[in-house]
């Protein structure tokens, strides 16, 4: 049965003690006044992964980190970074696995975010331990009345070796055992019904439709409407009403893991949900690779689906 969740929940303020943070008000999601407080008093990392836009203001002191530096090539923008290349990447902006690291995107939208939680995944992912996204990004942090920051940051190189952590990964192989029957997993896509039903399809995919036997749970389920993330209680909440329990291994997929990564962080950071995987290469690696899929339009309904607009 489809678990398409739609729900409004009412946002809950930061400060609860419900929320999971540590005693320092650290992780998994900080607010613009915690993050204010931390940077005098804990010294994080700051990340900013806005790309060009960090050249026109950022959090002080803040690291310019391009999101598109976690990802991959064109054809398949979820692909993994090497273990390689990942630890070169993370010596260069100064990312070591001792020191707390926040990372900051723009805050425009739900779509916006994943790109946030997908960094926050390869960091978790590469051993970083102490990690926190700033809910609403730096549109909050200047709805909050704090300054912005012209001046770049050449950051101190670390001395990071990453080696890559599968607790929270899964790979193709892993989801082709769950979609034949070989291994036992909830298989969910973040993406929007469209998507998941095959009336739409990301540019890269080889063609529409979405991973057998699974179930869509959209990724701007988690938000209120500024949009900022629910804190840890409502996430719960809302995790529940979905039918996810933590009493089984949870996929999250998408296009190209990113929106997907907003659901993992959602159940597994938030509602502390155990066994909570991401598919980086989603439905684009999946589909170049010729797999299975289910809610693929025949070739007339394609062909219309592209004259009407929908592709």
């Amino acid at each position: 049965m489809n678990r398409f969740i739609a729900v409004a929940v009412a946002a809950t303020t930061l400060s609860s003690p419900l929320y999971a943070q540590d005693a320092q008000g650290f992780g998994p999601l900080v607010s613009a006044e915690e993050l204010a407080g931390l940077i005098e008093t804990t010294d994080p990392l700051v990340l900013d992964i806005r790309g060009e836009a960090y050249g026109e203001g950022h959090v002080e002191g803040a690291v310019s980190a391009p999101y598109g530096l976690f990802r991959g090539p064109a054809d398949n923008p979820g692909q993994l970074p090497s273990e390689e290349e990942l630890t070169e990447l993370l010596r260069d902006l100064g990312v070591s696995a001792d020191r707390p690291v926040v990372i900051t995107h723009q805050g425009r939208d739900e779509t916006d975010f994943g790109a946030a939680a997908r960094v926050y995944w390869t960091l978790k992912s590469s051993g970083v331990s102490d990690l926190a996204i700033l809910n609403g990004g730096v549109g909050a942090w200047q709805a909050a009345g704090n300054a912005l920051s012209t001046e770049a940051v050449e950051p101190e190189e670390s001395a990071i070796t990453v080696s890559f952590s599968d607790e929270w990964l899964a790979t193709e192989a892993d989801v082709l055992q769950v979609v034949e029957g070989e291994a036992q997993a909830t298989l969910v896509d973040a993406r929007p019904e469209s998507f998941w039903a095959g009336e739409e399809a990301h540019p890269a995919a080889a063609r529409p439709g979405t991973l057998p036997q699974s179930e869509y749970f959209t990724h701007s389920s988690w938000f209120s409407d500024d949009p900022t993330l629910i804190d840890a209680e409502a996430a719960l909440a809302l995790a529940e009403e979905g039918g996810f329990t933590g009493d089984e291994t949870l996929i999250s997929f998408c296009n190209t893991g990113h929106w997907a990564a907003t659901n993992w962080f959602a159940l597994s950071e938030l509602a502390g949900l155990d066994d909570v995987k991401l598919y980086p290469e989603s439905m684009v690696g999946w589909s170049a690779a010729g797999l299975p899929m289910q809610n693929t339009p025949g070739v007339f309904q394609n062909l219309l689906n592209q004259i009407t607009g929908a592709l």
